[in-house]
Order: structure tokens, then C-alpha cells, then sequence
């Protein structure tokens, strides 16, 4: 795979990841009897650091994330569909991961759907499941090799 980069997204990318998002999570949505707001969405991603998951000039998806002392929060991870599969949500969780130490926050954590099937990317990349909700799983990982992450 050539050189992926991850870039800051600007306002201008409002729109890819708001329409990527809603593509990938509105059946989420549905199954659990959520109401996506494209709102709520834009007021999270003001909210945010967001970056693009981007090879050469092409986008592939975007990463959103917050923190707090402990932790990086990964809000959304989202990857075109042409490119699910081939190792890009895999090479984003390790940048993340390194970010994460570099900033010297303890934990990387994220929620997912139950039943969706990134859990399984999540779970190879060393996450595990701490809690969970109604329809969701919370899963974190330490960074540093070794380290208790309660």
C-alpha cells in the first residue's frame, strides 16, 4: 500500500464525514432505535480533532477524536467502502495508538456497536472490552506495553 498520511480536515470536510458516517452507521442506528441528527453530528465535529485517512490527494476516510488526562478517545473511525479490508483502519489504529503514547495519555479507547464487525480489527489491535451499554461495547487499550489500564 503506498504512503498513507493523516491530514487535519477542515470545514470543507463537514460534508464527506457527516454523509461517510451516516452511510456506515444509520443501520447501527436503526437496529437500536437511535435518531441520527445531522446536527448533532456537526456539533460534535466542531467539537473535535479530525483528521483525514488520506493516500496521494485521495481520501479514504476520517478519524475524529477527543481526550482527557487519561486517555485518546477515538469518536469515529470511518473508511470508504473501496477501502475496507485492505489494511487502513488497521494502520490508523496503530497511528493513533503512537499518538497516544507521544501525548502520554494511558489508554486508547473507543465504543462500538455491537455486531459491528470493526470489533474484530479492534480486538487484533489489542483493544479489549471494559464495559458495556445497551448497544454498545467500550473498549480501550493500554499504550505502553505491560500497563494496567484500570
Amino acid at each position: 500500500m503506498n504512503a498513507l498520511q493523516l491530514r487535519p480536515a477542515s470545514a470543507a470536510d463537514l460534508a464527506f464525514a457527516r454523509d461517510l458516517t451516516r452511510s456506515t452507521m444509520l443501520g447501527y442506528y436503526i437496529r437500536n432505535d437511535l435518531l441520527w441528527l445531522d446536527e448533532a453530528f456537526d456539533v460534535a465535529w466542531a467539537g473535535r480533532e479530525n483528521l483525514l485517512i488520506c493516500q496521494a490527494d485521495e481520501v479514504l476516510g476520517y478519524v475524529s477524536l477527543s481526550r482527557d488526562l487519561r486517555a485518546l478517545y477515538i469518536r469515529e473511525l470511518h473508511v470508504q467502502q473501496a477501502w475496507r479490508g485492505r489494511g487502513v483502519g488497521a494502520w490508523t489504529l496503530a497511528r493513533l495508538l503512537e499518538r497516544a503514547r507521544q501525548e502520554h495519555l494511558g489508554l486508547l479507547r473507543l465504543t462500538v456497536f455491537k455486531g459491528n464487525p470493526a470489533q474484530r480489527l479492534y480486538q487484533r489491535m489489542g483493544l479489549k472490552v471494559v464495559g458495556e451499554e445497551e448497544c454498545f461495547w467500550r473498549m480501550e487499550r493500554p499504550t505502553v506495553a505491560g500497563a494496567d489500564p484500570g
